[in-house]
């Protein structure tokens, strides 16, 4: 059976990454809309109405203009903006916390959760349920994260030929310095916390490629865990993942002469989780593709469920 599927947003760069992906599934149709109608309402509802499955890839304002447009109760939707996201009637898309894959399965209403908020839940969320962090634990991470992260706009503009002679955006640059990103919410929500982390993230002069880093202290912990139970605990929660891979403890053979390759995973729906530290002092890094695992390939993966496909089908472990 062949289903048909909308991306309204197809031009952005989400969009144009699912276009890409969906292409190559034989039982997918996507459905086009001309460039000159992408903003006629008429046309935009005739597709969306029209399509079994829609992937929402705009702005948090025209997605919610989007869902007002359909009305046929059986198109299924997906949506990779802010928009939703804690919306109790909305399902969160991360098929890897525990009990979420039959949620999503079932689902008519889905949002794909946000890139820096991928990596923190999968991290953060199997220690609470573990009992090995607390609820009001005081968390600090930041995130390290390529220019594609900041979209069309931010593409054009690291891509600019004046801004590279000149080396504007040369040093990685820390943003949302008010301390109110946007994922701060779904973070907090999924992750089972009872207070948003303190949370930097820094944008950087390379394309994708993503890494969440959570330190942690041991004689805060409410067991006082070591690095190594940590390392284990979190190895024993995603043993059964395709995608999720938690990677041998204190290995160096993932390391580049002792530095971190962000860009590992690039190209791939695979995000690996590394902990390091010892009995006092914990460093867990998950590396990622901000347009994968962080994006689109999250979106491509919640639509196999959602269509009752293999979960990895066109995507890469």
């Amino acid at each position: 059976m062949k289903y048909n599927v909308f991306i309204d947003g197809q031009e952005g760069t989400t969009g144009l990454k699912i276009v890409e992906d969906l292409s190559k599934l034989a039982n997918i149709e996507v459905m086009r809309i001309d460039a000159d109608k992408r903003k006629n309402t008429t046309e935009r509802s005739k597709l969306l109405n029209q399509a079994d499955l829609v992937f929402l890839c705009l702005p948090d304002s025209a997605a919610r203009e989007s869902i007002e447009l359909i009305k046929n109760t059986d198109t299924r939707v997906i949506n990779t903006s802010t928009a939703f996201r804690t919306d109790n009637d909305w399902v969160f898309g991360l098929p890897e916390i525990k009990g979420q894959r039959e949620l999503i399965r079932a689902a008519s209403k889905l949002s794909v959760p946000g890139c820096h908020a991928t990596g923190f839940i999968l991290t953060i969320r199997p220690l609470i349920d573990a009992g090995l962090l607390q609820k009001d634990y005081p968390i600090s991470c930041y995130s390290l994260t390529g220019y594609s992260g900041a979209g069309r706009s931010g593409i054009e503009e690291y891509e600019n030929p004046v801004h590279i002679a000149s080396k504007l955006l040369h040093a990685p640059k820390h943003y949302a310095l008010r301390l109110d990103h946007k994922h701060l919410p779904e973070m907090s929500m999924y992750a089972g916390l009872s207070h948003e982390p303190l949370f930097t993230p820094v944008i950087a002069n390379y394309r994708q490629g993503m890494a969440m880093t959570i330190p942690l202290i041991s004689r805060m912990l409410p067991k006082k865990s070591t690095a190594q139970e940590i390392h284990e605990a979190l190895a024993e929660y995603y043993s059964s993942e395709p995608f999720i891979h938690v990677m041998p403890f204190q290995s160096e053979a993932y390391h580049d002469h002792g530095r971190f390759d962000i860009t590992a995973c690039n190209h791939t729906n695979r995000l690996e989780i590394f902990v390091f530290g010892n009995n006092d002092n914990i460093n867990i890094i998950s590396r990622y593709d901000n347009l994968g695992k962080g994006a689109s390939g999250a979106a491509i993966q919640n639509m196999n469920l959602m269509l009752g496909f293999d979960e990895c089908n066109g995507l890469v472990k």
